[in-house]
């Protein structure tokens, strides 16, 4: 496992704040002081003053091995 601190991709990125904004819910402290009360919003803003991560596990993605062959195509 690793620590990242830089996203490779956007996707990510809105996941971790999203993640980070239900921790504020449920009564965690903001890290940075915001002009915005929401949660959502200072999630986003403690995420692009880099203090927010996330650990990226050493798994290598895998395909699903699928038997079908798609779905049959009925003749009329």
């Amino acid at each position: 496992m690793t620590i990242e601190t830089q996203f490779d991709s956007n996707y990510r990125k809105v996941l971790v704040a999203a993640r980070r904004a239900r921790q504020l819910q449920s009564g965690s402290a903001a890290l940075i002081t915001s002009p915005s009360s929401k949660p959502c919003r200072i999630a986003q803003d403690e995420v692009d003053a880099g203090k927010i991560a996330y650990i990226k596990k050493d798994v290598p993605v895998q395909k699903p091995l699928v038997d079908d062959h798609g779905i049959p195509i009925m003749a009329s």
